[in-house]
């Protein structure tokens, strides 16, 4: 196989997702979704532009197959648009982008409760508890642009 024939079928070898729908392709293709996440967000935190941003979080990616993946890129897509001050895509708050029972990534049961309190309203809504500051890069400190954090909403 040639080199343009292999950078048109496998994306991920030349370059960084541009979408989150990229992120749950790739992810799905290949077994892990959180380096094309992670990628992802550096690429989204470079942009300078909000309608470029926006556009990155607007098409909806395909259900990967395990719901936990499927709600925490909805949760990523309304928490950056509404850090940003974007659109929210409505895909985020379609049914199946929402968990029916908690899940903590981080696996520490020690973690719980601060985990509980911490969590952004996007991950909370969806039982996905996460640190304070989810999304974190080093990328993003980079840009010289860093949102005022979110107030914590009353539920």
């Amino acid at each position: 196989m040639d080199v343009a024939t292999t950078t048109a079928v496998e994306p991920w070898k030349t370059r960084r997702p541009r979408s989150l729908r990229e992120v749950a392709i790739w992810g799905t293709q290949l077994g892990e979704t959180d380096p094309f996440l992670r990628e992802f967000l550096d690429t989204f935190y470079a942009a300078s532009e909000p309608a470029v941003q926006a556009a990155m979080l607007a098409e909806e990616p395909p259900a990967t197959g395990q719901p936990r993946a499927d709600a925490y890129l909805a949760a990523v897509a309304e928490h950056l648009a509404l850090r940003y001050g974007l659109p929210v895509p409505s895909w985020s708050g379609e049914a199946g982008r929402f968990l029916h029972r908690p899940f903590f990534p981080s696996g520490l049961e020690s973690l719980k409760a601060t985990l509980l309190v911490e969590s952004p309203v996007a991950f909370r809504r969806r039982l996905i508890f996460v640190g304070a500051d989810p999304l974190y890069r080093p990328r993003r400190d980079a840009t010289g642009f860093d949102p005022q954090p979110l107030a914590p909403q009353a539920e």
